[in-house]
């Protein structure tokens, strides 16, 4: 993997690997988390996928361990950070092929990864996108974060991605929102820049009644490279990813994806 233009980063600090993969593994799995998410959520990916796949989980800064840290709030910021620590990672004696998979937010920063990736010579070997519209589709959500904390609330409600016992509870939600404010800010003020297209694969993954994505958005992620395109429909909602149902179906298409 060729250098990147960002500034350093320590990638112990951007990186989870919470299983030890086997010396076999021929691919690397990097997962992005969603809005106001952590690298944790992507745990049971790594427990059922680490005898096959290298797997690792971005930590976004403002949140857990990393709770001290400023949030960034520029999603091609974020990308920037996550090619650096992934350069920072990299290990010429173990150059496995990297595949991205991201959710909502984390579908924006592993596409602009992978674009990133691939500028500097180093394509990606798959794409996951999932519940999220393409890169390309204008956003239609109000700008809320620049709005006050139950408007935000009243957001992760809606998504039914946040347990509501948590949101429900005035001493958690002082500690999450501002993560989750500035994870908002990075969406809601992105806008996709013209630029080649990727030559992997791309695999789109939605909820059949996600409210923030229809089927031609989801579909229109193929425009986004030059290679094949798979649209694959789950029942469930923005989060249909943490039924067990559906993450069990999910992490077989991993598998049958990357695993040869």
């Amino acid at each position: 993997m060729r250098s990147s233009p960002a500034a350093p980063v320590a990638a112990d600090r951007w990186l989870r690997r919470f299983h030890t993969a086997p010396h076999q593994a021929t691919v690397r799995l990097v997962c992005l988390p969603h809005a106001g998410g952590s690298a944790s959520y992507y745990f049971p990916f790594s427990r059922a996928l680490s005898g096959e796949i290298d797997v690792l989980a971005v930590q976004y800064p403002g949140r857990q361990e990393r709770h001290q840290e400023p949030s960034v709030t520029d999603i091609g910021r974020l990308a920037d950070h996550v090619v650096a620590a992934l350069t920072a990672h990299a290990d010429e004696a173990d150059d496995r092929p990297l595949a991205l998979f991201g959710h909502s937010m984390g579908a924006l920063v592993a596409y602009e990864t992978a674009s990133r990736l691939q500028a500097l010579g180093t394509p990606v070997r798959a794409l996951f996108v999932s519940g999220r519209r393409a890169a390309s589709c204008p956003s239609d959500r109000e700008y809320l974060h620049s709005r006050g904390d139950d408007a935000l609330v009243a957001e992760l409600t809606a998504m039914e991605g946040t347990d509501h016992e948590l949101l429900a509870d005035r001493d958690v939600l002082r500690l999450i929102l501002p993560a989750v404010r500035a994870d908002f800010q990075a969406v809601e003020t992105y806008r996709h820049q013209p630029r080649p297209r990727l030559t992997c694969p791309i695999v789109t993954l939605t909820g059949d009644s996600d409210p923030r994505v229809n089927p031609a958005q989801a579909a229109a992620w193929a425009d986004h490279t030059t290679g094949p395109h798979d649209l694959r429909v789950f029942a469930g909602g923005h989060f249909y990813l943490s039924a067990p149902l559906q993450q069990s179906a999910v992490i077989e298409l991993l598998r049958s994806r990357l695993v040869h």
